[in-house]
């Protein structure tokens, strides 16, 4: 008989929660936990200047973060959700106002990022407690990851197109050539960062996870 011991770090193979705890503060977490978390928020910081990228600059990692830390930090929602949100405005602003980067995207819809960002946050979360660590997991996560980032795009198209000013003339079929021209390439990003990510989860979690106590016969 053999027994076993799982880890509860931020790379464990089994990343599900144990029980409805409240949550924990910055200050509770494991170093790998928060050196995961400040990887996430670095990782958002150098790459918000452009969603697709440019020729120098990658593309912006944003979506994937807000899922990966849903995943990762589900039940510290109290802090880290609020604090990403906080991140992802704070470094619009300086780089609109002292990088160049054009505010022709920041108008009066800017405000619904915030809950479409929610929505990318609770896939992660869902991708949580769904995971089993068995080959079914992959359906999972595209599926989450892939009707997170599409109810995002959603939010944020349309109260861009409608509320944002920037359309003269906005119609119903302007709209749709919009949200189809876009829509690709703004879901393609995330599932290239997830899946990444993904495989760093796999490479770092296995080795020495499970670590025998005794055994009787």
């Amino acid at each position: 008989m053999t027994m076993t011991k799982r880890s509860g770090t931020i790379l464990d193979g089994d990343s599900r929660p144990e029980g409805r705890g409240t949550g924990t503060g910055p200050g509770r977490l494991t170093a790998r936990q928060l050196g995961g978390f400040c990887v996430l928020t670095a990782l958002m910081v150098v790459t918000r200047s452009g969603h697709l990228g440019t020729a120098w600059t990658p593309p912006d990692a944003s979506w994937a973060v807000l899922y990966l830390a849903g995943f990762y930090f589900a039940r510290e929602w109290r802090w880290a959700l609020p604090a990403l949100l906080c991140t992802a405005m704070a470094v619009d602003f300086v780089v609109i106002s002292y990088f160049g980067v054009s505010s022709y995207c920041v108008t009066a819809a800017y405000v619904f990022m915030l809950p479409a960002y929610v929505l990318l946050w609770l896939g992660g979360v869902w991708m949580r407690r769904a995971y089993r660590r068995e080959l079914a997991d992959l359906l999972r996560w595209a599926m989450s990851l892939g009707l997170g980032s599409s109810l995002c795009f959603l939010v944020t198209n349309t109260t861009f197109y409608w509320l944002g000013g920037r359309i003269p003339d906005p119609t119903l079929g302007g709209w749709w050539q919009s949200f189809a021209q876009w829509y690709p390439g703004f879901i393609a990003v995330p599932f290239v960062y997830v899946g990444i990510a993904a495989v760093l989860h796999i490479a770092l979690a296995r080795p020495g996870r499970v670590r025998v106590a005794a055994d009787a016969h």
